[in-house]
């Protein structure tokens, strides 16, 4: 589980900035409670919202990047292909900083990255041991090598001076089967997100696609996904995944996919099927939103989604996030991150779990709404938001 993450100089962010999903002792008990391995209380749910151009996408972004850096980077990356970072454009001589602090299997965990663009600066792990950390491996950029001092990682020292300087030593411990990195690796694989190291995968139809591809390589999901969009009133009786032929243009078959359908009958009988493509723009965003959050709410993990109201009425909004606080739909305390537009989200989650974000002096700034002055647990969040008392509201 996630903890809580900080970076620093990173996209519109230029000074550092913390989001949390830890909780003190005050908050009243809400569903979207969970607890610690040192008893200590969480959120399972936290909420961005903003302006338009204020930096929601790139609050989220350093745990989509993260996710990807961690476990992917040292064989998906090319050796002179640069890290898919960029530093605030006013400070681009100064480093991108990340951390995050993580739970796993009972132990607490934080991971450390300074970036250029170029080359990783420092890299480190650590596992905490009583009130302290201790660092399982330390890399630090000496010249044009590394320095590396590791305490119960289990790294060929060789490997590890080898590792390129834009990959993670974890993703590269991971290919050398050192049992820690394998184990963090498998963690930060189970981060699902719309949103890719150089922003958010739009929606298009190829997006249809490849949720209904992954759909049918598990079914399991997919009957998952199946029942959940029936009972968001979106007009279908059910949801057919069909495989079909594509051909070119002498008439030959190339290839097949997978394709969702939607079933569509009266009470009496009659009814007719129609192509995902043909279906309303929000029932082809339900489908390939519950792509995102379903394996998570599977086997655990942390789902980070941008624009999570993207065509979607906003009564959906509440129908969503029951999965995620419901016991019986979230038995392995997955974990959601999400911006949205739709301020009733205001109203139904408390103020320990919004963040609000909105853009001063050309640098983006976010705070969690129970750092505000003033504000009550038992305010009215929604109508103080939109009377501007918290700030983040477009300024037109």
């Amino acid at each position: 589980m996630i903890k809580r993450y900080r970076f620093k100089n990173f996209y519109s962010f230029r000074e550092e900035a913390v989001v949390s999903f830890e909780l003190g002792k005050q908050p009243s008990q809400s569903g979207y409670d969970l607890t610690f391995a040192d008893q200590s209380r969480g959120n399972k749910v936290v909420a961005v919202l903003g302006p338009n151009g204020a930096g929601k996408t790139q609050l989220l972004k350093p745990m989509a990047f993260l996710s990807w850096f961690i476990s992917r980077s040292f064989l998906n990356a090319e050796p002179q292909q640069p890290i898919p970072v960029r530093p605030h454009k006013l400070d681009e001589d100064s480093p991108i900083e990340f951390e995050v602090d993580f739970e796993l299997d009972g132990k607490a965990y934080r991971y450390q990255l300074h970036v250029t663009p170029q080359h990783v600066l420092h890299e480190a792990l650590f596992v905490k041991t009583s009130r302290l950390y201790s660092y399982l491996f330390v890399r630090e950029r000496d010249g044009d090598s590394y320095a590396i001092k590791q305490k119960g990682f289990g790294m060929n020292a060789s490997h590890a001076r080898g590792v390129r300087g834009n990959a993670s030593l974890l993703a590269a411990g991971h290919v050398h089967d050192v049992a820690t990195a394998s184990k963090i690796v498998a963690y930060f694989e189970r981060y699902s997100s719309n949103l890719r190291v150089i922003g958010r995968a739009h929606y298009d139809h190829q997006q249809l696609l490849n949720s209904a591809h992954f759909f049918s390589e598990n079914l399991a999901l997919h009957e998952r996904a199946r029942r959940a969009i029936c009972e968001l009133d979106l007009g279908l009786s059910d949801v057919e995944l069909r495989e079909m032929s594509v051909r070119d243009e002498t008439g030959e078959q190339t290839d097949s996919i997978h394709l969702p359908f939607g079933e569509h009958h009266l009470d009496g009988g009659q009814g007719f099927s129609l192509p995902f493509f043909e279906e309303s723009s929000g029932t082809q965003a339900a489908y390939v939103l519950l792509r995102y959050i379903l394996p998570v709410l599977e086997s655990g993990g942390v789902a980070v989604i941008d624009e999570f109201d993207s065509d979607l009425h906003p009564h959906m909004l509440e129908v969503i996030l029951d999965l995620f606080r419901l016991e019986h739909t979230n038995p392995y305390k997955a974990q959601l991150l999400f911006s949205c537009h739709t301020s009733e989200a205001l109203n139904l989650l408390a103020k320990h779990q919004v963040y609000l974000v909105e853009k001063r002096d050309l640098a983006s700034e976010t705070w969690r709404l129970d750092g505000v002055i003033g504000l009550r647990s038992d305010d009215n969040l929604f109508a103080k938001y939109h009377a501007g008392a918290l700030g983040a509201v477009p300024d037109i």
